[in-house]
């Protein structure tokens, strides 16, 4: 099966970077292409592109999931990202070729349940991408990132504490078990947001992607 999706093509014309954007449970790829023409400024030379997940959502025909989940179960989430990561990971690798570029040129960019694929399939990667950027999402298995993770890119976290889909202690715990492995990672909790993107969620997560790219972020210790 190969996964495909929206894209959005580099101001500049020649695609010198690639961010790949994981849309969350049961919505699609459309969802989240929306957030380019936001940091296309930023990101002159960037390709975007927003896959949709391989399954109809079980929640919401109309979207797509990952995997399906019921509820937040550990078990549940960790036979989902399993089984979804070679796709994700296959389409990786097939749009860096497309487009001639290294896995050192990708950002992942994921929200809720693409946050937790992001993450889980960007940490097992060979070459490590510029950097994760996860909205409103968690770290599946947290307790095989140790003999699992092949890399170590920026992270940046970002959540709503008012987010009653996942709570913002998932993003906590997530950022407490990357800080663990020895990753360097950022994050930021908005005030009164839910289960979603806000200003602020934009324009830091662009900078953050923007600073990857630069090679600005070698280095970067842990901060909220």
């Amino acid at each position: 099966m190969t996964l495909t999706g929206p894209s959005v093509a580099p101001v500049s014309g020649v695609a010198k970077q690639l961010v790949i954007l994981c849309h969350g449970y049961g919505s699609d790829g459309n969802d989240l292409i929306s957030l380019a023409p936001y940091w296309q400024k930023l990101l002159p030379d960037a390709a975007f592109i927003a896959p949709n997940a391989p399954q109809r959502c079980d929640g919401n025909p109309m979207g797509y999931q990952w995997f399906p989940i019921s509820r937040l179960d550990p078990s549940e989430i960790a036979l989902g990202v399993t089984a979804a990561a070679p796709l994700l990971d296959r389409f990786i690798d097939e749009q860096l070729r497309q487009r001639g570029l290294d896995g050192s040129q990708l950002a992942l960019v994921g929200f809720s349940q693409g946050t937790m694929m992001s993450l889980h399939v960007g940490l097992r990667r060979a070459v490590a991408p510029a950097c994760i950027l996860g909205y409103s999402g968690a770290l599946a298995v947290p307790e095989r990132l140790g003999d699992e993770m092949t890399c170590r890119p920026p992270v940046l976290m970002l959540h709503g504490d008012a987010d009653d889909m996942l709570p913002v202690s998932r993003m906590h715990q997530a950022v407490q078990a990357l800080g663990e492995a020895g990753l360097p990672v950022q994050w930021h909790v908005s005030h009164g947001l839910g289960h979603g993107i806000d200003q602020t969620g934009l324009e830091l997560g662009g900078r953050f992607i923007e600073d990857a790219f630069a090679g600005r972020l070698q280095g970067v210790v842990a901060a909220g």
